[in-house]
């Protein structure tokens, strides 16, 4: 079986560099590795948590689905679909909700933070607190358990609710004993490399530090640039290949070579807006093509839609099959299975022969086999432990006759070929 690897952006803005280095690039290139199975999905439900603007969530969901084909996610290699076109995920969401305790919501990092953040500033601690941001963890179980993932590719700061899934996970498959869902464990790739945006910081949309990916074109990438903080050393002056981001964008775009050479150049007095101008270039190189099939993609909206529609009719079958399979293990089934289910258990209850156990008079254990009846198919034992009588009774229930045959013919003289035949038609066993 293939290991499954699964990713999700949330159409909540545009993407940036930072998106673009940490996510989808290396995503993408993973998709290429053998014996994998790659899920890439908008989180389109997950934005509905973090804005209130439906123009600004449809177009990002268009945003984001041209940017993953444009920077050449291959449709056919991978499954590509919107969550909200898999309509068992809000179904598994429910299930999922009723079976997680409100204290491992309570213990969440988003929750927790938005409390503290309502304390500090004197209101009440779940003001402006949705459902939809306590539950956040829940939803994002039942996008990974649906296609039970292996692998989810996630920073340091999303860990936790990779551990929470594990947890929903083994706690339905405990409750209902069936092992219906994997346990899927976080990825780390700590060769990703993490931009910092024009303050320094993270790039981040919340620090409005980005750097736009492929919005506003080309222009709008070398004023981006243009705007990275540096120190104020004129050109001529040696300067630290560590005080800039500069060197931490150009890097992530740059063979082992041109990183050293261009800190060299840093260290040699070479100018910050020159410095600016070579780390445009070199990041437009790799972006520039693929700006092109963005803005074709974007002018032509219908060939999104059909990938994506296609890509969510090739997953049904598959959610199909495990809803299914958990609405039976919760109970959540068809009335004329469960009739004939209950028949079946009862007529099998009704035809099985039954053990008793007793003590003689001697001090010994013996024990008979009886029919529906009460007919006595079979008596044998003469044990002094009973104990040692029990295990052996639980031999021949667990591994059915002919391991009843072997206990018996250790504690009698054996049985007649009568007594096994009526004995195999009470236990319906085949030859």
């Amino acid at each position: 079986m293939k290991t499954r690897f699964l990713t999700g952006i949330t159409p909540s803005g545009t993407l940036h560099l930072g998106n673009y280095v940490g996510c989808i690039r290396p995503a993408i290139e993973k998709a290429k590795l053998p014996n994998t199975e790659s899920f890439y999905f908008i989180s389109d439900y997950h934005a509905l948590i973090k804005t209130r603007d439906p123009d600004r969530i449809e177009k990002s969901r268009m945003q984001i689905a041209a940017t993953w084909l444009a920077c050449g996610l291959d449709p056919n290699h991978v499954h590509f679909y919107r969550q909200s076109d898999i309509l068992e995920v809000p179904e598994l969401n429910w299930i999922l909700n009723c079976i997680t305790s409100k204290g491992l919501m309570n213990r969440a990092h988003a929750y927790k933070a938005k409390v503290d953040d309502n304390v500090a500033a004197g209101e009440d601690p779940d003001n402006n607190v949705s459902m939809g941001l306590y539950c956040y963890p829940i939803l994002m179980a039942a996008d990974i358990l649906m296609f039970n993932a292996n692998y989810i590719p996630v920073g340091r700061d999303q860990i936790q609710h990779v551990e929470m899934c594990r947890d929903i996970a083994q706690r339905f498959n405990q409750l209902y004993g069936k092992e219906i869902f994997t346990l899927p464990e976080a990825f780390i790739d700590e060769e990703v490399a993490v931009l910092p945006g024009l303050d320094g910081r993270k790039m981040s949309k919340s620090y409005d530090n980005v750097i736009p990916l492929f919005e506003g074109g080309e222009k709008a990438l070398k004023a981006a640039i243009l705007k990275v903080v540096t120190d104020c050393k004129e050109p001529g002056e040696p300067k630290d290949p560590c005080s800039t981001s500069l060197t931490q964008l150009y890097d992530a775009f740059a063979t082992p070579t041109e990183k050293e050479e261009f800190a060299n150049k840093l260290r040699d007095g070479l100018g910050w807006g020159e410095a600016k101008g070579i780390v445009f270039k070199q990041i437009n190189a790799e972006i520039g093509p693929k700006r092109a099939k963005y803005e074709e993609l974007m002018r032509n909206p219908q060939v999104v839609e059909d990938i994506l529609m296609e890509g969510a009719a090739r997953l049904r079958p598959m959610s199909q099959a495990l809803i299914e399979e958990v609405r039976n293990a919760v109970g959540l089934r068809r009335f004329k299975p469960v009739q004939e289910k209950a028949e079946q258990k009862k007529a099998k209850k009704k035809s099985c022969p039954k053990f008793k156990q007793y003590r003689e008079k001697d001090g010994m254990f013996y024990f008979n086999l009886q029919d529906e009846k009460g007919n006595v198919l079979m008596t044998g034992g003469c044990l002094e432990n009973g104990r040692d009588l029990g295990k052996l009774l639980c031999c021949f229930k667990a591994n059915g006759l002919k391991a009843f045959q072997e206990c018996y013919c250790k504690l009698s003289d054996g049985v007649t070929e009568e007594q096994i035949e009526a004995i195999r038609l009470a236990m319906h066993e085949e030859e």
